[in-house]
């Protein structure tokens, strides 16, 4: 299986099916920023949607670039920006490569909206964008639908599973804090374990 396609997106954004949007930027992020965890430096955010974490980090002082499968996301972000400035990029992010690596990216919604079976090249992708030393911000959506059979996969967004997570990004690879991570709940139904990852040489 493909996944969810361009045009799947487009959709789900032309006709308001889009329930992982808060209408804000996700409270983690700003717990980041006010700690001093995240600075101002050369960040991306893949999966930009509506673009309220690009504006933020824009306002924050950061140089974003927000990144998106489809152009209609791209449109909402580019309004939500309004006159705060931010490269905005319309592509494929399992073939997308940046002129420049970034110093940070802040992983919310790409991860799990991608096929399961795609996420080995997406967190390929991730540490190439990344230079050496660079930190993954990272929400892994936690989505355990009641009732499912055991083994079935359902999506997006697809769980994923902390410890799905720890293989898909292994050390020497890359860093990983000490557990417990903080949990951040969703209007939907969701939650979200952010984590701090850093990029191995």
């Amino acid at each position: 299986m493909s996944g969810p396609t361009r045009e799947f997106w487009e959709q789900r954004f032309a006709a308001g099916n889009t329930p992982w949007d808060r209408g804000e930027a996700n409270p983690q992020l700003g717990l980041w920023l006010s700690s001093g965890m995240l600075k101002p430096c050369r960040i991306l955010v893949p999966g930009c949607g509506s673009g309220y974490e690009v504006a933020s980090l824009a306002r924050a002082g950061f140089e974003v670039t927000g990144l998106d499968y489809a152009p209609i996301a791209i449109e909402r972000t580019r309004s939500t920006l309004g006159s705060l400035k931010a490269e905005l990029v319309v592509a494929d992010a399992l073939r997308w490569k940046p002129a420049q690596a970034f110093d940070a990216i802040y992983e919310q919604t790409m991860l799990c909206a991608l096929y399961p079976d795609q996420w080995l090249a997406y967190a390929g992708q991730l540490r190439r964008w990344l230079v050496p030393g660079g930190k993954l911000f990272a929400l892994f959506v936690q989505f355990l639908r009641p009732g499912l059979a055991p083994g079935a996969i359902q999506g997006p967004p697809y769980h994923c599973d902390i410890n799905a997570m720890r293989a898909l990004f292994p050390a020497p690879l890359w860093a990983w804090p000490k557990p417990p991570y903080p949990l951040t709940s969703h209007p939907a139904g969701l939650a979200e374990l952010a984590a701090v990852l850093h990029r191995g040489a």
